[in-house]
């Protein structure tokens, strides 16, 4: 049986520091995002480490292209193959939301891909993750109801409060096979969704958060963490 991590949204930021660091580490990589052909800085880690990675379409917020993942895994990684992580970093984040002018299509665009979709996934992606695997599902700190202290980017604070009780709900539904589920905050990062004042590189956050998957423990599934490790207020 061999072992891989999946990372969604990993054509950029976040998502591709994971796939970089993991790979960097030996690691078998299936990487998705919506569009592989644009995807130029993943198809050249593709050719730097033969057999280490395997690029796949998905719009988590399309349930046909969930499904179709589902069914395109044991052509990419093997028959055999299973998930030891499953990293849930694709998100979107609609700015200049204003009180007063707010929509319905933004609030379930973000809802879909924010929630739905790592939901959705992870529940379709269960049969295969390896008993005691982990799934880290990236949140923010913007979904903490208890320090929300100011009006901003709403749909975007709502779907992540919601993912924290998505989280919560995969560590109830998962916890007789061992598998850990969390909510991390992976700080405030520069990427195209953080912007360029934010404080963290991409490398220091992803460094973060892989040490704290690897060291979660059983009693930690359901928990929202932050890049360091220190639980934050739901």
């Amino acid at each position: 049986m061999t072992h891989w991590t999946l990372v969604t949204g990993a054509n950029r930021g976040l998502g591709l520091e994971f796939v970089r660091q993991l790979l960097a580490d030996g690691a078998r990589v299936v990487a998705t995002c919506r569009h592989p052909g644009k995807a130029t800085a993943l198809n050249t880690l593709v050719a730097e480490h033969p057999g280490h990675l395997k690029v796949l379409p998905l719009d988590v917020a399309d349930a046909r292209s969930r499904e179709e993942l589902v069914r395109e895994w044991p052509l990419a990684a093997g028959e055999d193959a299973r998930i030891e992580l499953l990293v849930n970093n694709a998100g979107v984040l609609h700015s200049g939301e204003r009180f007063g002018t707010l929509t319905a299509d933004t609030l379930d665009d973000s809802l879909r891909t924010n929630v739905t979709g790592p939901l959705l996934l992870t529940q379709a992606l269960a049969p295969l993750l390896c008993d005691g695997a982990r799934v880290a599902n990236l949140s923010s700190q913007l979904g903490s109801i208890a320090n929300t202290t100011r009006f901003g980017t709403p749909s975007y604070a709502i779907s992540k409060a919601a993912l924290n009780m998505a989280t919560v709900q995969l560590a109830h539904a998962l916890h007789a096979r061992g598998i850990v589920v969390v909510a991390l905050h992976p700080g405030w990062v520069r990427t195209d969704m953080g912007g360029a004042q934010a404080s963290e590189t991409p490398e220091a956050s992803v460094t973060g958060l892989r040490t704290v998957i690897d060291g979660l423990g059983p009693d930690d599934s359901g928990r929202f963490l932050d890049w360091a490790g220190a639980a934050l207020p739901w």
